[in-house]
């Protein structure tokens, strides 16, 4: 099986470390060079230039499912022209009282080549196959709905 790694770096830039006054800027280095500026998201005194974990997390299980989407569209040689999805994180609390993002809604508009066609049931059908095979989605405890359009 495959590893995928991340490095994450902070480093105190605050003369005080009181809850209120320290930055929660750092940096995300990928394995490929990739670096990005991540904070805690704004409503957790974080910087709103920079993308957050619960954001990212959003944007990770859209865009599994749109890559595991794509792939089942290849294989049934249904060709896409494009993909869009506005996905949205609910925070709550979960079972346990404790915050979380509790649901994740998908909205997928999907673009198919001139001349194909794709009924109704197949497209909620290769979604929800697409939902069962992305591995981010298999990893997590977040309910995941798909408000499937084309």
């Amino acid at each position: 099986m495959s590893e995928h790694i991340a490095e994450i770096v902070w480093t105190r830039q605050t003369e005080s470390f009181d809850y209120k006054d320290y930055d929660r800027t750092h940096l995300w280095r990928f394995d490929n060079g990739v670096e990005v500026q991540a904070a805690a998201a704004p409503a957790f005194l974080g910087d709103p230039a920079c993308i957050d974990p619960e954001e990212a997390f959003v944007a990770s299980v859209s865009s599994c499912h749109m890559l595991t989407f794509l792939a089942i569209a290849a294989r049934k040689r249904l060709v896409v022209d494009a993909y869009r999805d506005s996905a949205i994180g609910h925070m709550g609390k979960n079972a346990d009282g404790r915050l979380a993002i509790v649901r994740i809604d998908l909205s997928p508009q999907i673009t198919f080549a001139d001349g194909v066609t794709v009924d109704t049931n197949t497209l909620e059908e290769m979604h929800h196959l697409s939902h069962q095979e992305c591995f981010i989605a298999n990893s997590v405890k977040t309910d995941v709905v798909v408000h499937s359009q084309s």
